[in-house]
């Protein structure tokens, strides 16, 4: 398979997604899933010191850091993009969306309680798609078969999911 070919990597997707109550479970918990882990990846120093966005919103100070949440966030922006520019663009708008959104975040609740709420969102997220996977779709999730395709195309194909539902393409 392609690894860029948007019809075979949603052909691939649509295997495993036949569901109406699977695919529901996956719009609610897969972004969740990203955003937490790029919460988490505010909390890992850099290994490189680059300069910061600071700004302030409702009297805090916030800073932007070019960290791993940034390189993890930027791995799937570009990705986004090559595999198709329409589509592509509103995924990597939201991807950076979720990474400022999580600085933010990580920046009022401090790691204690940070990891908290990360455990918590990610263990009912993915608990809820393999129950989605496992009762309702009747078959093993499609990270089982490649892990890859799975964590990198979930969120696009989520969105084109939703999208699809208003008819934005």
């Amino acid at each position: 398979m392609g690894f860029l070919d948007l019809e075979k990597n949603f052909a691939f997707y649509a295997a495993y997604h036949s569901n109406p109550i699977n695919i529901a479970i996956h719009m609610i918990f897969v972004w969740p899933i990203f955003f937490t882990a790029l919460l988490l990846f505010n909390f890992i120093p850099a290994p490189f010191d680059l300069p910061h966005i600071h700004f302030s919103l409702f009297q805090t100070d916030f800073f932007l850091i070019f960290n791993f949440g940034f390189l993890f966030t930027l791995i799937y922006v570009v990705f986004y993009l090559c595999f198709d520019y329409k589509a592509g663009s509103l995924a990597a708008l939201l991807c950076l969306f979720c990474w400022v959104a999580s600085s933010v975040l990580a920046t009022l609740l401090g790691f204690q309680l940070a990891w908290k709420v990360v455990l918590v969102v990610q263990l009912i997220s993915w608990t809820a798609q393999f129950i989605g996977h496992g009762l309702f779709e009747g078959r093993a999730p499609a990270l089982l078969d490649n892990i890859l395709q799975a964590f990198l195309m979930a969120p696009f194909f989520v969105l084109f999911e939703v999208t699809s539902l208003f008819c934005l393409w």
